[in-house]
């Protein structure tokens, strides 16, 4: 189903193999939402992209990253001294008599105060670390479409939102951000043939079961290259709520190595020369289309176990 993926982390990479513009006003309006308090999730690379920038639009968006960057470093920062005064408080209580509570406290404020020492550097500078281009579902992911005869570089949340859907429909169907092949004529009949994307990723990540727990692999391609894996949009619109626009990535079969791994479904990762009719659908016939979601890439995926 793709959990979670490492999107292509370089927008020069997006503007050569897909001949992508930046749409900067719809970015500039994500990230406005973002410094305004909205829990909006963007990839830490895609912030990058602006960390010298070269127009008054980029420039736009960068003081909306530091101003996201700066009130998110005063809450952690906050956060993180409540935390340690809580795991003194714990201490002392566990020294004059151990208790489960103050146990149990002590480790919540150990917990928290590890994750706000890991995430604090990541909001303080602009250095690259290892994981700036994952992504998971919820998250705003740069998703390539047509725009007339334009092909423009938008960011959209992973996990589909229909249009004339209610809200409601994000908890009621978790799993919205998987467009299954034998699925995309019935329930994305109004997406197929309409709104199609592109998402670029270097490796994807699954969950399956290993001796009766949960294991986490990750997939890459061999030989190594970008992952052109065809979506579905939809723009969803509420007269007090405003727009979202959201995604889902197409999953079919697995090839052999995928399901010998033990997971069932695979993203589907298109042939580079297939990119613009892929994302002009109402050019093509439903034949046509289907045949470009057979036409695949098909590098060995090699996966590795990172958590068990």
């Amino acid at each position: 189903m793709c959990y979670s993926a490492m999107v292509e982390e370089e927008f020069r990479h997006y503007l050569r193999m897909t001949g992508a513009e930046m749409d900067l006003q719809q970015f500039a309006e994500i990230y406005g939402l973002r410094a305004s308090g909205v829990n909006v999730r963007i990839a830490r690379c895609v912030d990058r992209w602006f960390d010298a920038p070269q127009t008054p639009e980029a420039r736009r968006i960068k003081d909306l990253i530091d101003a996201y960057r700066n009130g998110a470093t005063v809450k952690l920062e906050t956060e993180l001294f409540a935390q340690k005064r809580r795991l003194a408080d714990a201490e002392r209580k566990l020294q004059v008599k151990q208790t489960k509570a103050a146990s149990e406290s002590r480790r919540i404020a150990i917990d928290k105060i590890a994750q706000a020492l890991a995430r604090l550097p990541l909001l303080k500078d602009s250095k690259p670390h290892a994981a700036d281009g994952r992504v998971f579902p919820m998250h705003y992911v740069p998703l390539v479409v047509k725009d007339g005869e334009r092909t423009v570089l938008k960011l959209a949340r992973y996990h589909c939102r229909q249009a004339g859907k209610p809200a409601s429909i994000d908890r009621q169907f978790p799993g919205l951000y998987n467009a299954r092949r034998d699925n995309i004529e019935k329930f994305w009949r109004n997406e197929f043939t309409q709104q199609h994307g592109l998402m670029l990723v270097n490796s994807f990540y699954e969950n399956v079961e290993r001796d009766g727990k949960n294991a986490v692999l990750c997939f890459v391609p061999k030989p190594a290259g970008t992952m052109f894996i065809a979506c579905l949009y939809s723009r969803w619109v509420d007269p007090k709520d405003g727009e979202l626009l959201s995604f889902a990535a197409i999953t079919d079969e697995p090839p052999a190595e995928v399901a010998a791994a033990g997971h069932d479904r695979m993203i589907v990762n298109i042939q580079q020369h297939n990119i613009d009719r892929w994302l002009s659908p109402r050019d093509q016939t439903v034949e046509e289309l289907q045949a470009i979601l057979s036409d695949r890439q098909t590098p060995y995926y090699e996966h590795q176990v990172l958590a068990a």
